[in-house]
């Protein structure tokens, strides 16, 4: 065992993982799509990591950024005007398309869900929050309440007010439901949607959550229709409508914000992952216009030490450079169009796969027993299935993640395609061994 690896082992709790059965690899170099344990084997990041290495491994520009401000001016507190704080706010409120917005600066995802909770209370005076069913917001304490699924269970009981409905997941949908078009669809879950709201109280509700779209709990894209439903119960009833842009920003489904593919303006937007690209930590809120100026004679409390870290603002504003400079909206469209064509021959021909879904650059490879049957129940794969095939997947070079029955594809937005058919190559060879598995 190396020292490295020993070390890890001894001094490092890895999260979600139960510690002395892990066995992680040692990582020393790392570039575009591609990184390399100590033994030279590459792999490629068909994940992003955790679906925030947006612009790859080792991208120059996010660094001379991070250098060039930590020797100009590592840290000042957030009560001061600094450069790279102005300059990335102004950044991402042009980004955003949201009139009269301005930015509240977290560390992460999670710290930007917690502080879109207090800012939607604050500027209702409600105090229920509903978010969907398979979604997840972040794992502390606030944002893991929002999370609905089983990864919110170690935050229970929880704070009263948090309440789940069921969203768009039609793959899955009762056997007695058939849906003929996307409205159907739409006009099936927002009536789900509006019985909730009916039960819960219009009044009593300060915000709805929701994964533009969902991420990590399968690449679920909800119709267009579900989404303006949505945007217009949110305004009828005084309810802030919250995109959490986490995974789904910074150009993963083709645009700017996913928000953007389905011709809605939320009141809140969340955002961390692709600002930076995980270089440095940074994450936010985007308050619309009308929310922000209620700010102007309300205090706004929310507080953070390193609120808008002078060295994640700076790595934001090149990262925003550079998605445009690497011509990554483009790139995603094309690329887009090679992996959605991929996976549905995948899906033609794996008896194991019984759905693929995919939005620019963000995948996933619904995995099943039989039709509409997933491969490991819900929320128990006491065998390990998912884990052994993304090992598999992984020996093969072919590095990412699954939750549930669901294989996560969501390569780096600068992906060629000579790469992506290469990588691809690899999973169509271990659902070979998949299919041979059920």
């Amino acid at each position: 065992m190396s020292d490295i690896k020993e070390k890890s082992l001894k001094y490092n709790m890895h999260s979600w993982s139960t510690q002395g059965a892990l066995n992680p690899k040692v990582i020393t170099k790392a570039e575009g799509i591609y990184f390399y344990d100590e033994d030279g084997n590459k792999y490629a990041d068909m994940s992003s990591q955790l679906v925030n290495l947006n612009l790859g491994h080792h991208n120059k520009a996010l660094i001379d950024a991070i250098k060039a401000q930590a020797d100009l001016m590592p840290f000042m507190g957030p009560g001061f005007a600094v450069e790279a704080r102005s300059n990335a706010a102004e950044a991402l409120v042009k980004m955003s398309g949201l009139e009269g917005a301005k930015v509240f600066f977290t560390n992460a995802g999670a710290e930007a869900n917690e502080n879109a909770i207090k800012i939607a209370k604050q500027y209702t005076g409600k105090w229920k929050i509903l978010s969907m069913q398979r979604c997840y917001h972040g794992a502390s304490a606030g944002a893991g309440c929002l999370t609905g699924e089983p990864r919110h269970f170690a935050n229970e009981p929880g704070p009263a007010g948090f309440v789940h409905f069921e969203g768009p997941y039609p793959y899955y949908a009762p056997a007695a439901v058939k849906f003929n078009s996307d409205d159907e669809i739409a006009d099936y879950y927002l009536d789900l949607l509006q019985r909730t709201i009916n039960t819960e109280g219009a009044q009593n509700i300060a915000a709805i959550f929701v994964e533009t779209v969902v991420g990590s709990n399968g690449i679920l894209i909800p119709p267009k229709k579900y989404l303006q439903g949505l945007r217009k119960i949110c305004t009828d009833n005084n309810i802030c409508m919250v995109c959490d842009e986490v995974m789904a920003g910074f150009y993963r489904t083709g645009k700017p914000f996913a928000y953007m593919n389905f011709d809605v303006k939320p009141d809140l937007v969340t955002f961390a992952k692709g600002a930076t690209c995980g270089y440095v930590p940074l994450g936010g809120v985007i308050l619309n216009g009308p929310i922000a100026k209620h700010f102007n004679d309300h205090k706004l409390i929310c507080g953070l030490t390193y609120n808008g870290h002078p060295m994640g603002c700076a790595c934001t504003v090149a990262a925003i450079e550079e998605y445009k400079n690497q011509n990554v909206e483009e790139n995603v469209a094309k690329q887009g169009k090679v992996l959605g064509e991929i996976l549905e021959d995948l899906k033609a021909k794996h008896k194991c796969v019984g759905d693929v879904r995919y939005i620019g650059l963000f995948s996933g490879v619904e995995l099943v027993r039989e039709p509409h049957v997933p491969l490991v129940p819900y929320g128990n794969d006491a065998e390990g299935v998912m884990a052994k095939i993304c090992g598999m997947l992984t020996k093969e070079g072919f590095f990412t993640y699954s939750h549930e029955s669901v294989v996560i594809v969501a390569p780096p937005l600068i992906i060629k395609e000579d790469e992506l058919r290469d990588a691809m190559k690899i999973l169509d060879k271990i659902l070979d061994s998949v299919d041979k598995m059920i």
